[in-house]
């Protein structure tokens, strides 16, 4: 069986590399700074755990298919993912995630975002942890915020912090690895037994921004492999909900009705807490795709680009 024509953007993306705390960042970027106006602000977008910014594609197309190719969208590669310079590290502190996104926003890229006009800043999952601690530490910098299931990590006592970083510890002493394919169609392979709701073209077209070819001919997934090791630092809930409290910007939570938090934590995490948790920010709006799973952007762009589209336009 031949493999599947890849995904054809509508709106396709231009790459851009800008300097960001000593690393070459790279930015897929839909539109420019023209676009700006105090009722559409810059729409930054925060990619997850092991993706890359190219992977809100689908979701900028269905976007612009509602509303016109008209709003200036930014998607960064963290730190270490995607295109992004990989920081000669063993391991990644989640507060570097703050610091970059803080230089993105405050001036320091010049003529990209201006640091005297709020954003709309979303963030899928770890990315939507990230969002939302920014959002409560720069409250003013941020118009209006969309969390698509950053749910947080299970809390943590200061009991656990020997544990923790013996696991460090004996993390450090390993050397991490990612696995190799001899073609894109097994990255896009890959890409579908993670997310079978993937469509086939989908996976094709992402399977060329998710990895690169060596000089051995493999495809490797562009992402550090030190990413792998557990933070040596707890989760401190308190100290997360502090930062959800001082959010003031309106809030957009999106979950899918077949995420299964259970496969990511078993049942010491469960959703009633986090409900918990999100009842802490003064203004919430949730909804739930259907069928939909983790990957909202990749399940359900079409019904996600209209949540967007709803939500940002509303004053």
């Amino acid at each position: 069986m031949s493999s599947p024509l890849p995904y054809q953007p509508h709106r396709p993306a231009t790459d851009l590399f800008v300097p960001v705390r000593g690393l070459n960042y790279h930015l897929s970027t839909w539109g420019d700074p023209s676009m700006v106006t105090p009722e559409r602000p810059a729409l930054l977008m925060c990619h997850g755990f092991m993706d890359v910014g190219a992977s809100f594609q689908f979701v900028v197309d269905a976007l612009a298919d509602i509303e016109g190719p008209t709003r200036f969208i930014l998607a960064p590669d963290w730190r270490g993912f995607g295109h992004t310079t990989a920081p000669p590290v063993d391991h990644y502190w989640f507060a570097d995630y703050l610091g970059d996104l803080d230089a993105l926003l405050d001036g320091r890229v010049a003529g990209l975002i201006s640091a005297q006009q709020p954003i709309d800043l979303l963030g899928h999952s770890m990315g939507g942890n990230v969002v939302m601690s920014y959002a409560g530490v720069r409250p003013a910098r941020i118009r209006k915020l969309i969390n698509l299931e950053g749910f947080g990590m299970p809390a943590t006592a200061p009991e656990d912090s020997p544990h923790r970083l013996a696991k460090w510890l004996d993390e450090l002493a390993q050397p991490q690895t990612l696995r190799d394919y001899d073609s894109l169609a097994g990255v896009a392979e890959r890409l579908r037994k993670n997310n079978p709701r993937l469509p086939a073209d989908k996976a094709a077209w992402l399977a060329g921004h998710w990895s690169a070819q060596s000089e051995d001919g493999r495809f490797r997934i562009l992402g550090d492999p030190a990413h792998k090791r557990v933070s040596a630092l707890l989760y401190r809930v308190e100290e997360v909900l502090a930062a959800w409290r001082r959010i003031t910007a309106p809030v957009l939570w999106v979950d899918g009705d077949q995420t299964d938090t259970t496969q990511w934590w078993g049942h010491r995490y469960p959703r009633s807490e986090f409900d918990a948790r999100l009842a802490v920010v003064a203004r919430v709006e949730h909804h739930m795709l259907s069928p939909c799973g983790h990957m909202l952007h990749h399940d359900q762009p079409e019904a996600l680009a209209q949540l967007l589209r709803d939500f940002l336009a509303n004053g």
